[in-house]
């Protein structure tokens, strides 16, 4: 694996409709900023904000970390326009809110060509409603479709709390079979997956106990509802150092000539197969990657 993965253990949501909010986000240590223009902007506030937020990511200063922008769903007053905006502004990624089917993602897709849109800009697609939980695998096979754009999942457990009906408890038991349908249809398409926010942030405990369980889900990151949230999701979702010295030394020992037709080796009284050496690489690109942002 030789390129530089993006890490994205981290992903704040910032309401667009707040420009001291905004200008905060340029300082903070996160991965990924999701500019809201739908969920967090009252209607009464949705023009400033598509405003706001395509002055600033226009501007830029946001450094290393990832710019994605929440547009309000097609079918609002405001979903055309947002995108227009979205594709001038050309943040990283453009967040699509209630994606139900693949259709959904490949309408968008045919305006982002339409509207010129720059070959980088990447679609993320919200998780969110009881049919994308039934169409997951199809959504996420658009990540195999470099015309969709399809680069990551993101959970609206809130949103599919509401329209299941399920409730979201301590250790989500209701929400695992979908967000683990999720992550299989993440991974079959090629794309990242980013946990639900978690709505107690001042519970800090209770918080770093569904990051660590999201992480080994295997969840790239968490969204996050505030910047108090940041330091224990990069605990959670960060390779470890001794998982880093461990992915190192079963690599360096694979790559011995010796070794080199070798699909399973002994080390350190452990049996180790080349799909762990293969893991380990990912381990060491994603914590390359976090260090090369510090």
């Amino acid at each position: 694996m030789t390129a530089l993965l993006r890490p994205r253990r981290s992903a704040l949501y910032m309401p667009g409709s707040n420009a001291r909010a905004l200008e905060k986000a340029k300082t903070l240590d996160v991965d990924c900023l999701l500019l809201d223009l739908e969920d967090a902007v009252a209607p009464d506030a949705k023009e400033l904000a598509r405003k706001q937020v395509s002055e600033a990511v226009t501007a830029g200063g946001y450094g290393e970390r990832e710019v994605v922008i929440r547009i309000n769903g097609m079918d609002s007053a405001w979903g055309e326009e947002d995108l227009k905006v979205a594709v001038k502004a050309n943040p990283d990624a453009i967040l699509v809110p209630k994606v139900n089917a693949p259709a959904d993602l490949q309408r968008i897709a045919h305006l982002l060509s339409v509207y010129g849109a720059s070959h980088e800009l990447k679609l993320w697609a919200m998780m969110e409603t009881p049919e994308a939980m039934l169409n997951a695998a199809a959504i996420g096979a658009c990540g195999r479709d470099p015309e969709v754009r399809l680069s990551c999942f993101v959970m609206g457990t809130n949103d599919l709390a509401k329209e299941t009906r399920a409730r979201l408890t301590p250790g989500r038991f209701a929400m695992m079979p979908w967000l683990m349908t999720c992550v299989a249809a993440a991974r079959a398409g090629g794309i990242d997956i980013l946990d639900g926010v978690y709505n107690a942030f001042q519970d800090e405990e209770g918080f770093a106990e569904e990051c660590t369980q999201g992480a080994e889900m295997g969840m790239d990151g968490k969204t996050l509802i505030h910047p108090k949230q940041i330091a224990a999701c990069h605990t959670a979702f960060s390779p470890s150092d001794a998982e880093i010295d461990w992915a190192r030394k079963i690599n360096d020992i694979f790559d011995q000539p010796e070794n080199a037709d070798k699909g399973a080796i002994q080390v350190d009284g452990k049996m180790v197969e080349r799909l762990h050496a293969d893991m380990g690489k990912r381990a060491i690109a994603i914590a390359d990657a976090i260090a090369a942002r510090a």
